[in-house]
């Protein structure tokens, strides 16, 4: 490949975005009596809010999207002993919240159009000891919840999902929390609504929401002053001023992903037409997607290619990164519970195989740049596609 450019070409909007709500937000809660959920209000509005904007009953608020997931699988009573199905492509906290309650992940393979879970591939993985099925949202593309509610019903596994990519996203009109199951949501920096950490779990019932209010406060009730600890748990609070800061990204999180919807599809178009690079595809039932990666495929080349390609998109200016690994091909995963071995799992997942080794996304702050930017964008991808 051909030298780096000595300055960035291209500009793209920052990301997070801050304005005057945010500062207003951290004022508000500086000046409360407590700085905690349990002294203040902005945990319990941003809750409110989250909720109602999901069309979900409840919702808990968390230290971080991870902690979500963890909180979610312990309501659901997933243990010692206990399998959760998730997706081998994934980032690792998927698996991971899975054995850190000492429960084994067993990935499955993905579908190689949206790179969301494969419910065949899944139905072939269900044991007695499946307790729950993870699906994951891939870049707010959700996934085939259709079909996961038919396996769910058959087998009385439950559905968790993982939707810290999908905020705001929709499955034929209806919102993450109108589908039925609990949904994981996180915060973190590089997320579509952030406060640097954070995360939420979307509750389809009381009971389901008192469960998860109890353990993510250490098992204490609302109001305990007794040390009534009713359940096991942990500390996964949320604290007021990430709270504050939310419910001011949560203001902005449906103009900017309508921005996305519009951009995106220009992108996709433009970068289809480069030879060798194929765009992650869009199942038509999911009517909002909420674009937090714009992913694509550079199909047939090699890991050392992909990287080659995607430092010189940095140079250019352009947040681009590698796709994650499958999950049983990280260190980390092999240091909890599992089954199986790194070669069985990769002959048993062959397209997450493949994506994990040809994938490229970009920052969806990309798709905040106006049109001729985008434009510029995809005559930078092509050049540097055909200098790798």
């Amino acid at each position: 490949m051909s030298s780096a450019p000595a300055q960035p070409t291209l500009t793209f909007p920052a990301w997070p975005q801050a304005g005057a709500e945010e500062r207003e937000g951290l004022l508000r809660a500086l000046d409360q009596d407590g700085w905690w959920r349990n002294g203040g209000g902005e945990v319990d509005s941003f809750e409110r809010e989250f909720a109602e904007l999901h069309g979900a009953p409840y919702a808990v608020a968390t230290t971080n999207g991870t902690h979500a997931l963890e909180l979610a699988l312990s309501v659901l009573g997933v243990g010692p002993g206990d399998e959760v199905v998730v997706p081998a492509f994934t980032f690792i906290a998927s698996s991971l919240a899975v054995q850190r309650l000492g429960a084994v992940p067993v990935p499955a393979d993905v579908h190689p159009d949206t790179y969301c879970l494969d419910v065949e591939a899944t139905e072939r993985l269900i044991t007695p000891r499946t307790k729950a099925v993870m699906p994951v949202h891939m870049a707010g593309q959700i996934a085939d919840l259709d079909a996961l509610a038919e396996l769910a019903e058959a087998t009385g596994v439950a559905v968790l999902q993982d939707a810290a990519h999908a905020h705001a996203a929709r499955w034929h009109g209806r919102r993450v929390g109108e589908l039925g199951s609990m949904a994981a949501f996180s915060f973190q920096n590089g997320k579509l609504m952030t406060a640097g950490e954070g995360g939420a779990l979307l509750l389809p019932d009381e009971e389901s929401h008192r469960q998860a209010y109890l353990r993510h406060g250490c098992g204490r009730p609302p109001g305990d002053r007794v040390y009534a600890h009713l359940t096991q748990g942990s500390n996964y609070r949320m604290n007021e001023f990430s709270a504050a800061v939310l419910r001011a990204q949560l203001g902005r999180l449906e103009a900017q992903i309508a921005v996305r919807e519009q951009r995106s599809r220009q992108l996709a178009q433009a970068l289809a037409r480069i030879p060798g690079v194929v765009p992650q595809g869009r199942d038509d039932r999911c009517d909002v997607k909420s674009h937090y990666m714009a992913m694509v495929r550079l199909s047939g080349t090699s890991p050392e290619r992909r990287a080659a390609v995607v430092d010189a998109l940095n140079a250019h200016g352009v947040p681009a990164f590698v796709g994650f690994p499958p999950v049983y091909r990280t260190t980390g995963y092999w240091q909890g519970p599992y089954s199986g071995d790194a070669e069985e799992l990769g002959k048993r997942c062959p397209v997450a195989e493949e994506i994990g080794g040809d994938c490229v996304w970009l920052h969806h702050r990309v798709l905040l740049a106006d049109p001729a930017t985008l434009d510029r964008l995809a005559e930078v991808f092509a050049d540097v596609v055909a200098r790798a």
